[in-house]
């Protein structure tokens, strides 16, 4: 695990694998909202009155994570514009790694075999760490899959 992924997650447990009884063909890892908003400060009280609390993030950078129970949105002010659906490969939803996981390389992999067509790819010198895809669904809809951890051995 290199340095980054080792801070990452230094905090959160490790469990062998994603819940096999969950439906689903492609595990995508834990999922979020990314919301780009004006005020990160309100944002932030606002979502703490509906039971969010703060889990990570960097305010004097512009985001922050919130979680309520396994429900998790990211507040980010100038970084975006509009808001995106956001997968985790290689974290549940319970916040905890995961050694075996569906690597984002091998998900760019099955969505360019049907044909869909990415507005982001993972770096091509980047065979083994962190990553990100984005593509947009047939409504507009921005989707991210962005990989914290390296890819599983």
């Amino acid at each position: 695990m290199s340095d980054d992924a080792e801070e990452f997650g230094a905090e959160m447990p490790t469990v062998p694998s994603a819940d096999p009884s969950l439906p689903g063909s492609i595990e995508l890892g834990a999922f979020s909202v990314s919301l780009s908003v004006a005020d990160l400060a309100a944002s932030r009280s606002f979502y703490e009155h509906l039971g969010f609390v703060v889990t990570g993030g960097d305010p004097d950078g512009g985001w922050q994570i919130m979680k309520n129970g396994e429900s998790t949105i990211g507040l980010f002010q100038g970084m975006f514009e509009g808001n995106i659906l956001t997968f985790n490969p290689g974290l549940t939803n319970r916040m905890e790694l995961l050694e075996s996981f569906t690597d984002v390389r091998d998900i760019e992999s099955r969505l360019d075999d049907a044909g869909i067509e990415l507005a982001q790819r993972v770096d091509a010198d980047n065979a083994d760490g962190p990553g990100s895809i984005v593509l947009t669904d047939p409504d507009g809809n921005v989707i991210m899959l962005d990989q914290h951890v390296p890819r599983p051995r």
